[in-house]
């Protein structure tokens, strides 16, 4: 194998090296990686961690599924059907699965262990920068997706509750959607985002599991024994336009996007060489398909073109196994929400002391008052926006552009510069296959991005 070495200068902000971008952010849960050790420094160097690969494969898929689940059989419509939107994802499967198998190896490659360390590495400051931004506007927007959805969830579970007829106008002040969204944030949800450390992520990776299975579960049964009062709306075999099946791309990038948690995870595994995780990926992607096929198509076929942005909010509020995954996802949401919060947090703060040059072993009583600033901050923007966006497929279309540039953009970049950088006087043609590889995946990012964004921006203004 031709000598790989990838850059891996971390001062050029004349800063301390220890200012913040060396945090292990958006990890998996239940991932435990160490900290580098001075032996294990030189690139290419192969570190032993403890995840077999089976529990790999169960980490990546846990980190694949997610509230995203809700929104696959309204994709299912906008791409125009079930052949389109089945063509899409297994045309889309090839590029992410790719895409985790360039990060392993550049990882492995610069001995980095986080998708933004890696992107530092390979590609420098300035992509480096934007990486870390780009992970930031993320778990921004995907906290105010989350509170979304626990309003969704919870405006059908009050109307059983009051027994509230369907469509009802206004109510008394205590079940008002704003209303209870923020009790439910501030009572619940920003207790567990101001703590400096988050150790509960185990339980939060178990309630997301059990909750999207279930939900694929109810979904499937209800189009096998559908409810008597729903009434499907036309169900579409083919799309529109070439435009509409692009439309839909925003939510598959939001559901498959797993690819920041998982460089850590690749690093957390007993044999972390590119072979094995190509396999571990594959087996995962596979898995997280079948739940998003099953998803998709069924709740597509039951709702027809009429189905919601949020799947659940299409099915009666009386049905009792529907309002226990209406329960399951609001569970797994407000322990979701703290851990999108904490790695938005630390890579905010990692920006800021790295700008500042401030070392992180400062005291203890300005870094706990930033840290307080940065959770209100963040916290009462994502509710303030949440309380005002009507529904997550709007939410969706903006990360689900982001999501893209993790699926493709970085991991291309990556690509182009680890193979640039192999120490070979005569390129074979594999070299030169790869680098087409890597620009193809740039370029169909970068489009990915550009036109679900516009796209975006352009509904909002006439909506």
């Amino acid at each position: 194998m031709a000598q790989v070495s990838i850059n891996s200068d971390y001062g050029e902000w004349g800063s301390c090296l220890d200012a913040g971008e060396r945090a292990h952010l958006l990890q998996s849960p239940c991932v435990d990686t160490a900290p580098k050790s001075d032996g294990e420094s030189s690139p290419g160097s192969v570190t032993r961690g403890t995840t077999s690969t089976l529990g790999a494969i169960f980490i990546v898929v846990n980190a694949c599924l997610g509230a995203g689940l809700l929104n696959f059989p309204a994709a299912f419509s906008t791409a125009g059907g079930v052949a389109a939107g089945v063509t899409l994802q297994m045309g889309m499967l090839v590029f992410i699965i790719s895409g985790l198998v360039i990060l392993g190896y550049c990882s492995q490659a610069s001995n980095e262990r986080t998708y933004q360390e890696v992107v530092w590495a390979a590609c420098g400051k300035l992509m480096g920068v934007l990486c870390e931004v780009a992970i930031a506007v993320y778990t921004f927007g995907t906290c105010i997706a989350f509170l979304i959805i626990i309003g969704d969830q919870q405006d059908k579970i009050i109307a059983v509750m009051t027994k509230a007829p369907e469509g009802a106008g206004s109510g008394p002040w205590y079940t008002d959607r704003k209303f209870t969204i923020s009790l439910t944030a501030f009572l619940f949800i920003l207790p567990l985002s101001i703590p400096r450390e988050i150790g509960f992520q185990k339980y939060a990776s178990f309630l997301s599991v059990v909750g999207t299975w279930y939900v694929t579960a109810i979904v499937i049964i209800k189009y096998i024994w559908p409810d008597n009062e729903v009434i499907p709306g036309a169900v579409l075999t083919r799309p529109t336009s070439w435009v509409a099946m692009f439309n839909a791309m925003p939510t598959i990038c939001f559901g498959f996007q797993c690819h920041v948690s998982s460089v850590p995870v690749f690093n957390s595994m007993q044999q972390p060489n590119v072979k094995t995780w190509g396999w571990v990926v594959t087996a995962a992607m596979v898995i997280a398909l079948a739940v998003y096929l099953g998803t998709g198509i069924c709740g597509f076929l039951t709702f027809g073109a009429a189905v919601n942005p949020d799947v659940l909010l299409s099915y009666p509020s009386e049905d009792v196994a529907v309002a226990v995954a209406r329960a399951f996802i609001i569970l797994s949401v407000l322990t979701s929400y703290p851990i999108l919060h904490f790695c938005g947090r630390a890579v905010v703060e990692g920006l800021w002391l790295r700008y500042q040059g401030t070392p992180v072993e400062e005291d203890v009583g300005r870094e706990r008052r930033r840290r307080l600033l940065q959770t209100f901050t963040w916290f009462l923007l994502t509710l303030l926006l949440a309380l005002f966006i009507p529904d997550i497929g709007r939410v969706i279309s903006v990360v689900g552009g982001l999501a893209a540039c993790f699926i493709f953009v970085f991991p291309g970049l990556c690509l182009i510069q680890a193979k640039l950088s192999e120490m070979e006087e005569v390129k074979p043609a594999s070299w030169w296959a790869l680098v087409a590889y890597g620009v193809l995946l740039v370029t169909l990012g970068a489009f990915i991005f550009g036109q679900t964004t516009a796209n975006a921006i352009f509904m909002d203004l006439v909506a």
